[in-house]
């Protein structure tokens, strides 16, 4: 059975855990030499390594511009090509707008919508000479709906989807499509530090879950599959697009 992404390359940024790691790894799985971008490698290289695959690390911080060129200059004088970038990187953060301060919402931007920004600049130009390319961008169903406290993750997620929708359409003349996942809450350590947050976790886990009509939460390998979906030719008709994979929770 033919690989779906035999001989790609591919970036994925933020791939230490949760959503990043399974894409990573499921991007390895199905042939791709898979890049991590991240401040901190984790076990996540060696993991696919050991299962067989091919990985590469550069450290990052995509907050900063020099560092995103780094990733995709290493990426490609290391192996040659370039064929799907997953800006991935997110962090968290439940403040009311009017006790979030500049640093946080910074960091929150930073991080969450202008990483996506400064690695997608950093890729297309390669992208465009050789119009060809992907780029799948993580953005969240809270970029669709708002939520109460998560004032600065909404506006960077939202960012993500517009952001999307605007390099689907500037780049497809270059053969090159774009496109966003919206996952729901995704039984990750950012959902797990968040639920540790409440007086009472379990109470506060099992209140998660009762906003999603499939009553329980997703699975970083669920969104990774979204993810291969969307970097694979099985989405070749597929740019400008915002999935939903949310166990229904904008629906509520």
């Amino acid at each position: 059975m033919s690989l779906e992404l035999d001989g790609k390359v591919a970036i994925v940024t933020g791939a230490g855990s949760g959503i990043g790691r399974a894409i990573a790894i499921l991007f390895a799985k199905e042939g791709a030499r898979a890049v991590i971008g991240d401040l901190k490698s984790g076990p996540t290289p060696e993991e696919i390594r050991s299962a067989g695959g091919k990985c590469g690390f550069v450290k990052t911080d995509v907050r900063l511009e020099a560092d995103a060129k780094n990733l995709v200059d290493s990426t490609i004088k290391e192996y040659g090509r370039l064929d799907i970038v997953c800006n991935n990187a997110g962090v968290e953060l439940i403040k009311k707008l009017v006790d979030t301060d500049v640093n946080d919402w910074d960091r929150i931007l930073g991080t969450n919508l202008k990483s996506v920004y400064l690695v997608s600049k950093a890729a297309l130009p390669y992208m465009i000479a050789h119009k060809q390319g992907v780029i799948v961008n993580i953005a969240s169903q809270l970029g669709l709906v708002a939520s109460e406290g998560w004032g600065a993750y909404c506006a960077s997620k939202a960012g993500v989807i517009q952001l999307t929708k605007v390099l689907a359409l500037e780049n497809a003349r270059y053969n090159i499509r774009v496109n966003c996942i919206c996952p729901g809450a995704i039984d990750t350590p950012m959902v797990e530090r968040e639920v540790k947050l409440d007086v009472d976790p379990a109470r506060a886990r099992q209140a998660m879950i009762a906003k999603h009509p499939l009553q329980r939460l997703g699975r970083p390998e669920e969104i990774a599959q979204a993810a291969l979906f969307l970097a694979s030719d099985r989405s070749s008709f597929v740019t400008g697009s915002a999935l939903v994979a949310d166990g229904g929770f904008i629906l509520e």
